[in-house]
């Protein structure tokens, strides 16, 4: 089978739990989810490539602080309204948008227009 359908066949039951849903409820499912991961997986991301790549996280005078402790400090960068972190927490939902419309721009169909009759001079 080819590697394409076989894709296609595992995301079949996805779509059909999407099909029944009204478009304004997929579209809210989708916000939701987008902004869980937002709040939650990247954060935690962060936290995985920070520590790989710079060392350990510190808080105050631990200097070994886990991933919980950088998604608290990130849920208070939250709650006092700071933009990096909002950025961070909306980044999945503004990926998808921006998805949303490079797909539409490139599979658009351009626009028929009329045929063009020559004047006669």
């Amino acid at each position: 089978m080819p590697r394409l359908a076989s894709r296609s066949l595992l995301l079949l039951p996805v779509h059909r739990s999407f099909a029944h849903l009204g478009s304004l409820t997929r579209e809210l499912l989708i916000l939701g989810v987008c902004l869980l991961a937002g709040v939650t997986l990247v954060p935690l991301l962060i936290w995985v490539v920070g520590n790989r790549a710079l060392g350990p996280y510190t808080h105050g005078t631990n200097t070994h602080a886990g991933p919980m402790a950088l998604l608290g400090d990130f849920l208070v960068g939250l709650s006092q309204g700071a933009f990096t972190y909002w950025l961070v927490a909306l980044g999945p939902a503004i990926l998808i948008v921006l998805l949303r419309i490079c797909f539409a721009l490139l599979l658009r169909r351009p626009e028929a227009t009329p045929p063009s009759h020559p004047s006669p001079h």
